[in-house]
């Protein structure tokens, strides 16, 4: 048996403990299983989410100072946040293992108890879809309901994005950003420029030049492959514990997602690979 050193504190009477600094008795009371009688389950279900959404909350944070840093032209310290993201978006995609283990059977037996409850009214996970571009004003409307994350995602639909962020970072560097570029309505999605491409190529074609543009460009790469490997995986989730059921929110369900796999923030970022010239 290890001995406890004698520097170890034992009186938390009046000390910060660790459960207090963490407040878990709040933390531990927020799970409420709906079924009744409560499925075995069902807590499973919940932590899952509960686990993604503070990942995701996590998320915004650091994407926020992300935009931060680069509207500050601190691109070393904005590609440490990205680093930390893309860490997160490990974690959140291999957490789908757990929940992968849930059965159609189990899961179908507290499945009513959600009732409209749907992960599509995640606000932590618009605000990240917000934050890399892909903005969808008609969304606002799902979280009328929630007067916090309304304001949230009505704040970010307005300010530019990552992208946007970096592309002015780059210009303030004298690279060729197009004018139409600099002054688009950023509450609108992003579209693919063409000329933008071009900008890129150079970048990748002069590497040694623009050696911390270069790499920034492949964390952006990095960070979107991610997203997509957590879409898919939560694709593969859905279709093996309902199949093609309807989603809880009204949603095709995985024909919905299908869809998502589509989407794309950075699709320059792709398209220049295909115009970079062979040696």
């Amino acid at each position: 048996m290890r001995e406890i050193e004698d520097g170890i504190v034992r009186d938390f009477s009046d000390r910060m403990s660790y459960g207090s600094y963490l407040d878990l008795d709040t933390l531990f009371s927020a799970q409420h299983p709906r079924s009744d009688p409560p499925h075995h389950d069902e807590l499973l279900f919940i932590i899952q989410h509960q686990t993604s959404e503070l990942w995701l909350h996590l998320t915004v944070h650091e994407l926020r100072d992300v935009t931060e840093q680069l509207k500050q032209d601190r691109l070393d310290v904005a590609m440490k946040r990205l680093a930390r993201v893309k860490h997160i978006q490990e974690t959140l995609t291999q957490q789908w293992s757990v929940l992968a283990t849930l059965t159609p059977t189990e899961y179908a037996q507290f499945r009513g108890a959600l009732a409209n409850s749907s992960g599509f009214q995640s606000v932590n996970y618009r605000a990240v879809e917000f934050l890399l571009g892909n903005k969808h004003e008609g969304m606002l409307a799902i979280h009328e309901a929630d007067p916090e994350g309304h304001a949230l995602l009505s704040e970010l639909l307005v300010e530019p994005s990552v992208y946007d962020e970096f592309l002015r970072y780059l210009a303030r560097r004298g690279m060729p950003i197009p004018q139409e570029i600099l002054d688009r309505d950023v509450s609108q999605p992003w579209e693919f420029n063409a000329d933008l491409v071009t900008v890129l190529r150079d970048v990748y074609e002069n590497v040694e030049e623009n050696w911390d543009v270069y790499e920034a460009l492949e964390e952006l790469v990095d960070l979107e492959d991610n997203f997509q490997f957590w879409r898919f995986r939560h694709l593969r989730t859905v279709q093996r514990t309902i199949g093609f059921k309807h989603g809880t929110g009204g949603s095709s369900g995985v024909g919905f997602l299908k869809k998502a796999l589509d989407l794309t923030f950075f699709p320059e970022l792709y398209a220049v690979r295909t115009e970079v010239r062979d040696a």
